[in-house]
C-alpha cells in the first residue's frame, strides 16, 4: 500500500464539507428558516447532520417528512437556498489545508478531479468563487452521472473523465454516503468526518480516517514534503 500511495494515477475530491465549509452554512441558513416554523435549532441540526453527502433527491424526499404538516416544501426550500445564496455572497470558507494539499498535487503534475453531489452550475460557480476552479482538470457533478453516493458511479466516471481506473486513484471524502462511493469505486479513500449525528459511528469500509487534510496528505509519500 506504501508503494501506492507513492504516486496515485489522479486524486478525486469531493466539495462541500471537504473543500469548502458550505455544509455548515447551508446548515446555518436552514435553522434559521425551521426556527421561524418553531422547530428547535437542535433538532433542526440533528436532522441536517443527516442529510450530509445526500442527493438533491434523497434531501427533498426527507426534507418533506421532516417539515410540520402545511408547509409548503416548494416555497421553504426555496427560501432555503436563496438564504445560503444571500449568506454565500460574503465569502465561502475553504477548509483547513484544502489549498495547501492542492498547491502540493498542482506541483507533481497528477490529475485532479472534484465529485460532488452539487448540481455542475453551483459546484462551478462555488469553486471559482473560492479561487479553487483552476486546480481541477473536471467537475463531475450530480446532475452529470446516473446515479448519487453512495453508488460509485460519479468516481467511476471522474477516473473516466481523467483517462485513469478508479482503483489507482486517491479519492478524499468526509460523509459516510461519499466515503461508501469512493471506497465501492475501488479508490485508496480517506475520509475526514465533518458534520455527523452525535451518536452515528464512523463505517467500516476500509478507509483511512484523518482528522484534516493535512494529515492525508503526510501518508501520501508525493505530498509530504509540503506537509513536514
Amino acid at each position: 500500500m506504501t508503494e501506492f500511495l507513492s504516486r496515485p494515477a489522479a486524486f478525486l475530491f469531493d466539495m462541500d464539507g471537504l473543500l469548502l465549509d458550505t455544509e455548515r452554512m447551508f446548515m446555518q441558513a436552514f435553522v434559521t428558516l425551521t426556527s421561524e416554523i418553531g422547530i428547535a435549532a437542535e433538532r433542526a441540526e440533528a436532522f441536517f447532520a443527516t442529510l450530509v453527502g445526500s442527493s438533491s433527491a434523497h434531501t427533498t424526499a426527507r426534507l418533506v417528512e421532516f417539515l410540520p404538516e402545511g408547509i409548503d416544501f416548494a416555497a421553504f426550500d426555496q427560501a432555503w437556498r436563496g438564504l445560503h445564496r444571500e449568506n454565500a455572497r460574503a465569502g465561502l470558507p475553504v477548509k483547513a489545508h484544502a489549498r495547501e494539499i492542492l498547491t502540493a498535487i498542482r506541483a507533481t503534475q497528477i490529475p485532479v478531479a472534484v465529485v460532488t453531489s452539487t448540481h455542475a452550475e453551483t459546484a462551478h460557480h462555488h469553486l471559482e468563487q473560492a479561487g479553487l476552479l483552476p486546480f481541477f482538470e473536471t467537475v463531475c457533478a450530480g446532475d452529470e452521472v446516473a446515479a448519487n453516493k453512495p453508488d460509485p458511479a460519479p468516481y467511476l466516471e471522474a477516473a473516466r473523465r481523467l483517462g485513469v481506473a478508479a482503483s489507482d486513484c486517491v479519492a478524499f471524502e468526509d460523509s459516510d454516503m461519499g466515503t461508501t462511493a469512493a471506497v465501492r469505486a475501488g479508490c485508496y479513500t480517506f475520509q475526514v468526518p465533518d458534520l455527523r449525528p452525535a451518536d452515528q459511528p464512523l463505517p467500516n469500509l476500509g478507509q483511512v480516517i484523518v482528522p484534516d487534510l493535512g494529515e492525508a496528505a503526510r501518508r501520501i509519500s508525493v505530498l509530504q514534503h509540503a506537509f513536514a
